[in-house]
């Protein structure tokens, strides 16, 4: 028995501060402190958060575009989502968040490293409150991590190629370890989301690696916290585990896969079964950081396959317009000729004027979106969660 109220590793699962298993279930507050293109309708040129803040600013000026995202930062996720998480029957959330926060480098007008800590204090704060614990997960790293939209980098994943960025990624989560070493809501230290795109040429190498990247990070955390998990992502969007070799590193370390079947609705277990084979492998537990995104079926099915296999999970995400989360919400009237806009030509200052809509129409939209997106607005999807084995309490 440990007497320090953390959820631990111990072999291939985890325990609580009683030595009673703790199994995760959960979702992931996508896109509040890293938005991506997809859940606000936009897709091609337009796909992750400083594209965004470009085409924003060039549809309704900086003024309005930093009032915009201080409104979303605000309302996207607040005590009331947190509660209503809780009250599902869920134990966990993953929280993505973004390497800026914690720099002074700009990040959707929302400049200085206080405001990293703020909101997540926020989170954490609230999930103490409410009976839930927290993965707090670097979704976005120093150099970019993944090179693709996801990880709102320049299109290559230089946090492989670049010691200034790996001191700087092993420094901010030694920041972030030593700021919550003693807060047992905190679960663990997700260290980099979905690393090393399987679009990269050179994806090979930069999969060589990854193990002794990410245990820099983790050295740095050790340094000033010994209390919590550490999760090692997998490479090619948490898929592959080829790269590790190093199992005992840590005694208190695990690692995390994703899986997605985008346009199958039609279930096939071969995914789980392999992470549960490294799994079982490696001696470590194995944690589905991400899936969804498809029919309450398929949802339900993956689900009961990784209970049966012992996987815990964080389905993604868990709120977003319209459509597959755990509560949604309805565009605002004219966001359409946003999203037109996001595809349009904006190459130059001539394309820019040309294809800009009607800006004050545009300024209501984006009001509307920030107030849309706030829990008494949302609707909580009934199919969705009884998918997941869960309750359905009504957001109002």
């Amino acid at each position: 028995m440990n007497d320090i109220p953390f959820v631990r590793v111990e072999g291939r699962g985890l325990v609580d501060a009683r030595g009673d298993a703790f199994f995760i279930r959960g979702t992931n507050l996508g896109h509040w402190l890293n938005p991506e293109g997809y859940m606000f309708g936009f897709d091609g040129s337009c796909n992750s958060a400083h594209f965004i803040d470009e085409m924003f600013k060039q549809l309704v000026g900086p003024v309005r575009t930093r009032a915009f995202w201080r409104a979303f930062k605000d309302g996207y996720v607040t005590e009331a989502d947190i509660a209503f998480i809780a009250a599902t029957g869920a134990n966990t959330v993953r929280l993505p968040f973004h390497y800026k926060l914690f720099t002074d480098e700009d990040y959707l007008d929302l400049t200085g490293p206080g405001d990293g800590f703020r909101r997540l204090d926020d989170a954490v704060g609230w999930c103490r409150r409410h009976g839930l614990r927290v993965i707090l997960d670097m979704h976005d790293c120093p150099g970019g991590n993944t090179g693709d939209n996801i990880d709102d980098s320049h299109g290559y994943p230089w946090l492989f190629e670049e010691e200034e960025y790996q001191r700087q990624f092993a420094g901010l989560w030694k920041a972030i370890a030593a700021h919550y070493a003693d807060e047992p809501a905190v679960l663990a230290y997700d260290l980099v989301n979905e690393p090393i795109s399987s679009r990269l040429a050179n994806a090979d190498a930069l999969n060589e690696k990854l193990e002794s990247v990410q245990f820099l990070a983790l050295d740095a955390i050790r340094s000033v916290d010994k209390n919590h998990i550490v999760i090692l992502a997998g490479a090619q969007w948490n898929g592959n585990f080829t790269p590790f070799s190093d199992f005992g590193k840590d005694p208190n370390m695990m690692y995390e896969c994703h899986h997605y079947s985008f346009g199958n609705p039609g279930y096939d277990g071969g995914r789980v079964a392999e992470f549960a084979a490294f799994r079982d492998k490696c001696g470590k537990p194995m944690y589905m950081g991400e899936t969804g995104h498809n029919t309450d079926d398929w949802c339900r099915a993956i689900r009961e396959d990784m209970e049966r296999s012992g996987i815990g999970w964080t389905f993604w995400p868990y709120k977003m317009p319209v459509r597959s989360a755990w509560c949604v919400f309805p565009y605002p009237e004219g966001w359409d000729e946003i999203v037109a806009f996001a595809k349009s030509d904006r190459s130059t200052y001539a394309a820019i004027q040309q294809n800009v809509p009607d800006r004050a129409r545009a300024r209501a939209a984006l009001e509307r979106y920030a107030e849309n997106c706030r829990f008494a607005n949302c609707r909580a999807e009934a199919g969705y969660l009884q998918a997941l084995g869960l309750a359905v309490p009504q957001p109002r």
